[in-house]
C-alpha cells in the first residue's frame, strides 16, 4: 500500500498569491454623488479611510470608515469593508493618520502670544 504524501503547506496562501475571489464577496454598492463627503480621505495603496464629521447637541464628533479597493474580473473597480492579513498593518496605519488628523481638526486654536 503506497502512503500519500502530506504537505502542510499546500493549504497555506501564498503571501504573493492574489486576493481570495472577489466573487466570494458580494459587490457594494457606490456611495451616492448627492450625499455629504468625506471631510478628508486618507490612502495607502488599496485601503481607505475617510474621515466623516457629524454634529449633535452642539457638539461636534468625528467618524471614520475604512475600505478595500479590488478589481474585479471584468476590471472593474469595487470596495469591500473586508480586509486580509496583509492589509492589516496598512489599515492601522490609517487609523493612527485619522487619529492624528481629528485630534488636530477638533482642538481648540492655540491663542498666540
Amino acid at each position: 500500500m503506497e502512503r500519500a504524501q502530506l504537505n502542510p503547506m499546500k493549504n497555506i496562501p501564498s503571501r504573493y498569491s492574489p486576493p481570495s475571489a472577489p466573487s466570494q464577496l458580494p459587490p457594494r454598492s457606490a456611495p451616492p454623488i448627492s450625499g455629504p463627503a468625506p471631510v478628508k480621505t486618507l490612502r495607502l495603496g488599496r485601503i481607505k479611510a475617510a474621515v466623516w464629521e457629524n454634529s449633535a447637541d452642539q457638539r461636534t464628533f468625528c467618524n471614520v470608515t475604512f475600505t478595500r479597493t479590488y478589481m474585479d474580473e471584468e476590471k472593474k473597480f469595487h470596495d469591500s469593508d473586508s480586509f486580509g492579513r496583509d492589509d492589516l498593518l496598512l489599515l492601522s496605519k490609517l487609523a493612527d493618520q485619522a487619529h492624528t488628523y481629528i485630534c488636530d481638526r477638533l482642538a481648540p486654536p492655540r491663542s498666540e502670544e
